[in-house]
């Protein structure tokens, strides 16, 4: 017995046909799939911040390359070379600081929010007036300005009502409740693989859907200018070649059309398609995943249902111009559209961190995020005070007046000091002509947040957000953002700041500060009364399938006709595709010097297609810009009615205006007949001919 007890405990002899290590492997093979999964888990957030840091520091870089007269080809490289040195420095801390085997995501079980307690009878009762205040705010706005006749002022004072009770629950709950810890659950593996893949596949949808929006000639004009020059227009590029004033809406603070340009130059392609092709669908991927973190952390629960339901918000709820589907996969290669679907979430995640552990990381992102902000779009220089007044007003509310002061200075100083310096410097940013229109409160809500089911769905996620997201930073900083539209709702408060200030066309974007899908998206997390887990879980799925349906119902989807998108079986450009073929053959012929006079919607293309053929009117639109009854204006618009077909005016009023534009091509459609017969008459001679569809004839001028 004692030699069989020996023999037990005595270590094995190694097996010769081991190779050595190869005891070792399953543990290996775990520390491996353990750093997968902890790659995985943060994925969203390293891609999102590391785009942010990226872009603002390309915006720096631009606004610099002033000093130094830098071509924006020059700029790019610089920025390529620091990107690569920055993320170097970050694998390298990375590295050191955290260990090879540690897996924070898999340790978020634990962090689950504790169920509200029961509240006091005056709780209670003020929780009952606020959830019928913002009923009837809901239900009243999403009547208003239809066959139902309401007055604005019952959702105006109802919705604020129930914006100041919801702001004095949430405060309450701050000031009695403990701090949670952590403040809310790091992502599972699980959870961002799921928002990894929806986003890449935001992203290829991206390929297949044009919407022709007519600010492209501008915004992708731009662009194109920049990369066939290598210049950046600090005057005027459409109706001139950088001679004439430059545009109010044109001092050069955004940099994503540069960036695009500059982009384009270095690579060797084509801006469009650098921009379409390229650039667009990493927008797309950043955009869904700026949305899925601010939703998982301001989601109590379930936040992975939250997020799909937003999504499908965004794709379900488009049509009109102003609602935030248009802004999303049709519009977001323009600046304004990035602002609004990225910037917005990201500010108020940003925001949440930062209020949550004060850290120098966060508030470094939200500096980097105010600079991307305002190289996005000059709209930043508005929205972003009202959004961070916002949060700091509802931080000052419970002591936090420090953390608020530190916050406001960090996202608002870059954005408004860089606006300030190039009005002293270069002038620009009046507001004339296209900037006084103007949209009231009930107008503004129709536009942005629809009205009818729609309307009513988006007035319980602003006026109940509050008591739905995660309790604390979340839930404080949700009830600040609804007080701050319910006041700009109040009949007169949008006409007092537009007198104030002379933004007139801009105010009706004010409901951007809100980050309407999240709210959207956690109407399906409100804790349903159930005796079981299973029942909640199955009660917040049925309130996602009603939401879901409700908008695939009453709204108008991304993809249809009615919001001027077009879809197509393989990856296009965002024009009308006829109409950027003509633009190619007008390019590809032989013309003579001057101006390129064509019907109105071949001359808004034709800048997006090249620089090089200079156009008689790129948009009717910006003539405001210049005096629409100056002779300037007026001979754009007269040979523009000609070319159309829309009027017919005569050979001795056509030639002056030929001759003072310097018109050298006309090219009009085969069916504008008086056109085609008077162009003979005006010293023009036909030089080429285009078969149908799009059948059109050229005459260049004559000596």
């Amino acid at each position: 017995m004692a030699n069989v007890d020996s023999i037990a405990v005595a270590p094995a002899e190694p097996d010769p046909t081991t190779r050595p290590g190869q005891a070792s492997r399953p543990a290996d093979a775990r520390t491996g799939l353990s750093r997968v999964r902890a790659l995985v888990a943060v994925a969203p957030a390293v891609l999102t911040d590391g785009a942010v840091i990226a872009f603002a520091l390309f915006t720096v870089l631009y606004h610099l390359a002033f000093l130094g007269d830098l071509r924006p080809s020059v700029t790019f490289r610089i920025w390529l070379l620091a990107c690569v040195v920055l993320a170097v420095v970050a694998v390298l801390r990375a590295r050191r600081r955290a260990p090879a085997d540690s897996t924070p995501a898999d340790s978020v079980s634990a962090a689950r929010e504790e169920p509200v307690s029961a509240r006091p009878a005056a709780d209670r009762r003020l929780l009952i007036g606020v959830l019928v205040a913002a009923a009837v705010a809901a239900v009243s706005a999403g009547l208003a300005n239809t066959s139902v006749n309401v007055s604005w002022w019952i959702p105006a004072v109802s919705g604020l009502l129930a914006a100041v009770g919801g702001l004095l629950l949430v405060r309450q709950a701050w000031l009695n409740g403990p701090t949670p810890t952590p403040a809310a659950p790091a992502p599972t593996p699980a959870q961002s693989a799921y928002a990894l893949v929806v986003s890449v596949l935001v992203g290829i949808s991206s390929f297949f859907m044009a919407r022709n929006t007519p600010d492209d000639v501008y915004y992708v004009g731009k662009s194109v200018w920049i990369a066939e020059r290598d210049l950046i227009p600090l005057n005027d590029f459409l109706f001139s070649e950088n001679v004439l004033p430059s545009m109010g809406s044109q001092p050069p603070i955004p940099s994503i059309e540069v960036f695009d340009g500059a982009f384009a130059n270095v690579i060797g392609i084509h801006a469009s398609s650098a921009l379409w092709y390229v650039l667009l669908p990493i927008m797309a991927v950043l955009a869904a995943l700026a949305l899925w973190r601010l939703t998982h952390r301001w989601a109590p629960r379930r936040p992975v249902l939250a997020f799909t339901v937003a999504i499908a918000y965004l794709y379900l709820v488009a049509g009109g111009d102003a609602a935030l589907g248009t802004f999303h996969i049709p519009r977001l290669h323009e600046g304004k559209g990035m602002f609004v679907s990225a910037v917005i979430p990201l500010m108020w995640l940003y925001l949440t961190e930062w209020f949550d552990n004060r850290s120098r990381r966060s508030l470094l992102l939200i500096v980097a995020l105010s600079i991307t902000a305002i190289g996005l779009t000059n709209t930043a220089a508005i929205i972003l005070p009202m959004l961070v007044g916002a949060a700091g007003f509802a931080m000052l509310l419970v002591g936090r007046w420090k953390a608020a002061v530190v916050a406001a200075v960090a996202a608002l100083a870059y954005p408004i000091g860089s606006l300030v310096v190039s009005r002293l410097l270069l002038g620009g940013m009046s507001a004339t002509g296209a900037d006084d229109a103007f949209f009231d409160a009930a107008y503004t809500y129709r536009r942005t947040l629809l009205f009818g089911v729609v309307g009513v769905i988006s007035g319980l996620a602003l006026w109940c957000g509050a008591l739905i997201a995660r309790r604390r930073t979340p839930a404080l900083l949700a009830a600040g953002a609804a007080l701050a539209l319910s006041v700009l709702f109040v009949p007169g408060v949008l006409e007092l700041l537009s007198a104030l200030s002379g933004i007139s066309v801009v105010l009706w974007r004010v409901p951007w500060l809100l980050a309407l899908p999240t709210l959207i998206g956690l109407l399906c997390t409100v804790r349903v009364p159930a005796p079981t887990r299973a029942l909640r879980r199955a009660a917040s799925g049925g309130i996602a399938v009603l939401l879901v349906a409700s908008f695939a119902l009453f709204a108008t989807p991304m993809w249809s006709p009615k919001s001027w998108v077009e879809v197509h079986d393989r990856p296009t450009w965002k024009l009308p595709q006829q109409r950027q073929a003509i633009a190619f053959w007008i390019k590809d012929l032989d013309r003579p010097q001057g101006l390129l006079l064509a019907p109105k919607t071949i001359m808004r293309t034709t800048p997006i297609v090249t620089s090089e053929v200079r156009v008689v009117l790129p948009r009717d639109f910006y003539l405001v810009e210049y005096d629409l009854n100056s002779q300037f204006a007026k001979d754009r618009l007269l040979l523009a009615g000609f070319a159309d077909g829309a009027a017919s005016p005569t050979p001795a009023e056509l030639k002056p205006a030929l001759d003072r534009l310097d018109v050298g091509t006309i090219c009009v459609y085969n069916g504008n007949r008086y056109a085609r017969d008077t162009a003979p008459q005006l010293g023009y001679q036909e030089f080429a001919k285009r078969k149908a569809p799009g059948a059109m004839t050229c005459f260049r001028r004559v000596g």
